[in-house]
């Protein structure tokens, strides 16, 4: 069974191909049937059982239930994680890579209880369009190892652009606009019959319809109680605006918070809708930035609208403002990435799609015998990753050091100015270490060596190879061609691995005060 998989910060959404048709997955509950599944990890410190810990609906269950430590919003955990990133749970320290497969399991068997056990499940899965190679890395690592045949990765916008041209059956420009419960992004893409290629992208990794749901929880109780109130009655208040969110019209005029759900006693609040709205603007305002920029590079046949956060009136009001007609939301805001990853996944849909690097990655370089840095822009901002099956892009350095020991300091950039530096939003990066003198070939941590001018090392011949495959993961292999030895490396942004991050209660955010 071949299926699409958007994994979101507040659902999962999973659509099936099945001869042509796309339909949503259902998953069936004590309380319903429901076209998601909630990515949640509930734990439960005890000193004689141990750690408990529950996924998915099971979590879900027990949100409001004492005693259990919710976890909440895993995919923005990622963006800053690596393979021994830690989050704070009960019992102590729990890897975040634990988690992610746990999750990931529970989905699997959730699907399997759908399908045929012994039918593989082969996914495509979609990731955020600003996702650095560490997030796609975690992603991938996770659905292999809870048993899901990973077919590849797509950017979110990407697969709704082909869920919108599989649909329309139009071509030309068009700009998707993607705002999901966790999530921003922005992507300018060419649609031709079968042939879809990504132009450019922007995004916003800490912006998404949470965020609403946060300010509207401010308003009916005040962010003082909001930051003191436990997590039981937390859960119970931002269901109860979300759900109250969610019933808005563009004819609404008051918004009424039942916060005798939340805790008896508490009455209700009652919330002018242009009130909320007000609050809520700057933030659209930060995505409008973003789709200005792209708008800018061409004739648009349509700006498609899509995300759970786009159904938000306010949105569409706003959108239109700014681009009038071409403004087509979607019919399917939920689902749309879900939808377009299966109909990338169905091999006989005849579609293609040509994604890009949205950032410059590359490395710092010591220039002038060290008198200065200079950026080396391996993969540049635009550079077309290559179609699935297709050979990794490649990319040689070949040069004779002049230190002992190499430094690579590794970054992501949104932009390169008219110096070559980087600028705009700046990602740091793994910094590696390799030993260009020969003398320490088997030397295993060099932090402690001395890095000092090398005779020895200046008479080595060093290359660095950089792969980087459909999925947009890059490896570096550094070789020291004159002495025969080298290491490969899976980059990505692995710096704060022995952090320890703390399970999320609520976010503020200063635009919405």
């Amino acid at each position: 069974m071949k299926l699409g998989i958007d994994f979101g910060t507040t659902r999962i959404v999973v659509a099936a191909a099945d001869r042509g048709n796309y339909p949503l997955v259902p998953f069936e509950t004590n309380d319903g049937t429901f076209e998601w599944f909630p990515p949640l990890v509930a734990m439960k410190g005890d000193a004689v059982k141990g750690e408990e810990r529950r996924y998915g609906w099971d979590a879900y269950a027990l949100q409001a239930e004492p005693g259990w430590t919710i976890l909440r919003s895993l995919k923005r955990c990622l963006e800053h994680a690596g393979p021994e990133t830690l989050l704070a749970g009960p019992q102590g320290p729990v890897p975040l890579a634990d988690l992610m497969f746990g999750l990931t399991a529970a989905l699997r068997d959730a699907l399997a209880a759908r399908f045929s056990a012994a039918e593989p499940l082969e996914v495509m899965l979609g990731v955020p369009a600003n996702a650095n190679s560490n997030q796609r890395f975690l992603t991938v690592e996770a659905f292999r190892r809870a048993g899901f045949s990973v077919l590849g990765l797509l950017n979110e916008p990407s697969a709704a652009s082909i869920e919108f041209g599989h649909r329309q059956k139009t071509t030309g420009r068009i700009l998707v606009y993607d705002l999901g419960g966790g999530t921003f992004d922005v992507s300018l893409v060419e649609l031709d019959t079968r042939t879809h290629t990504v132009v450019a992208c922007e995004g916003i990794s800490t912006l998404g319809g949470d965020d609403f749901d946060l300010i509207l929880a401010e308003m009916a109780v005040g962010p003082e109680k909001l930051g003191s109130m436990e997590l039981g009655d937390l859960f119970r208040l931002d269901e109860e605006c979300r759900r109250q969110k969610e019933a808005l019209h563009p004819n609404s005029r008051r918004i009424v918070i039942d916060l005798d759900s939340v805790q008896e006693g508490m009455g209700q609040a009652i919330i002018p809708v242009a009130d909320f709205y007000a609050r809520c603007r700057p933030l659209l305002e930060d995505t409008l930035d973003a789709t200005r920029r792209l708008a800018s590079e061409g004739s648009l046949e349509a700006l498609y609208v899509t995300g759970g956060g786009s159904e938000l009136p306010l949105v569409a009001r706003v959108l239109r403002e700014e681009f009038g007609r071409k403004v087509k939301r979607s019919e399917y805001t939920r689902s749309a990435t879900a939808i377009g990853l299966a109909i990338q996944a169905d091999a006989t849909s005849g579609y293609a799609l040509r994604e890009m690097f949205t950032r410059n990655f590359g490395v710092w370089r010591e220039s002038d015998e060290g008198r200065r840095m200079v950026f080396d822009p391996i993969f540049p901002r635009a550079t077309r990753l290559p179609a699935a099956g297709d050979p990794p892009l490649s990319v040689r350095r070949r040069y004779r050091p002049v230190h002992n020991v190499g430094d690579f300091r590794y970054l992501e950039a949104s932009q390169v100015d008219d110096d070559g530096q980087p600028s705009g939003d700046i990602t740091v990066w793994d910094e590696i270490l390799f030993q260009f003198d020969p003398a320490l070939a088997d030397t295993g941590q060099l932090e402690a060596t001395h890095v000092e001018h090398s005779d020895r090392a200046a008479i080595q011949q060093i290359e660095e190879q950089y792969a980087c495959d459909a999925s947009g993961v890059v490896t570096v292999t550094i070789r020291n061609l004159t002495s025969h030895y080298g290491r490969e490396y899976k980059l990505g942004r692995w710096s704060a691995k022995t952090a320890v991050a703390a399970p999320a209660r609520k976010r503020s955010r200063k635009a919405s005060s």
